[in-house]
């Protein structure tokens, strides 16, 4: 197995199960503890997961796992969250999309939903959808039922998402009536947050340009930290997530009046 090979393998363990351990690496992929101690070494130092006593974690306030190395994460509570944030779109709606793998399938759930890819008299698309995020606009693209509006900007490897002036000049231009917010952490003191910055940045303008806002997150980001803060809870209609929510964090967020929506 080459080098490269083995990377991808590591970090699609890590991506799935938030952690790898040597000794059952070396044996998954037929190579000594040795090679997989020095792989993880040089991935740690690319900033592409976090080295610890015996293996590697995917895990810390400042770390990011690139989108193609997070999709087996909670893989089931994100398609039943999909599922139901599509639920609380109307046909005929704009609905605007940040990035990440919740909202990922959130976009597949709308691309197959009877009432959405039945077409209208005239040919005409059941809904428009506004993104930064490429690899959402690259699945919905194909839908001649949806209309695909991308903002410009500079695209991030990590996330596919497009950041910076272009992508808020669009944003400034336009209006909503729902936007799903796709977040790295949420808290009732702190608010939703993500990674980085310019994505933040982004995400909080799609927010204020709706008249509806959802956040889509699993219950592993609930009470965490993260880098860049998109909003506080004012801004947030409602939060889908999945039943592993603790029942004091959900009732607190029913107190600053979030409605809180479990799958």
């Amino acid at each position: 197995m080459s080098r490269d090979a083995r990377w991808d393998a590591l970090l699609e363990l890590v991506g799935k199960h938030g952690r790898v351990d040597v000794e059952e690496a070396a044996t998954a992929l037929d190579v000594s503890a040795a090679t997989i101690r020095r792989d993880l070494d040089q991935l740690a130092e690319q900033h592409l997961l976090t080295r610890t006593r015996g293996g590697a974690v995917a895990h810390g306030v400042s770390y990011e796992l690139a989108l193609r190395y997070k999709t087996g994460r909670h893989a089931p509570e994100k398609q039943a969250i999909g599922r139901a944030v599509s639920g609380l779109v109307a046909v005929g709606e704009v609905v605007g999309l940040t990035g990440g793998t919740t909202v990922t399938e959130v976009a597949r759930a709308l691309a197959v939903r009877p009432d959405i890819v039945g077409e209208t008299a005239g040919g005409q698309p059941t809904l428009t959808v506004v993104t930064n995020a490429l690899n959402i606009a690259s699945e919905l693209a194909i839908r001649p039922q949806i209309k695909m509006v991308v903002t410009g900007g500079v695209a991030r490897p990590q996330s596919y998402e497009l950041t910076g002036p272009l992508a808020v000049g669009v944003m400034n231009e336009i209006t909503l009536d729902v936007a799903v917010l796709g977040v790295n952490a949420i808290d009732i003191e702190r608010g939703a947050y993500v990674h980085h910055e310019g994505e933040a940045s982004v995400n909080r303008l799609l927010a204020e340009r709706a008249q509806r806002v959802v956040v889509a997150a699993d219950s592993s980001k609930i009470g965490k930290r993260a880098f860049a803060r998109v909003c506080d809870l004012g801004l947030v209609d409602v939060l889908v997530t999945d039943s592993h929510i603790g029942t004091e964090a959900k009732d607190r967020f029913g107190e600053a009046g979030v409605q809180v929506i479990t799958v």
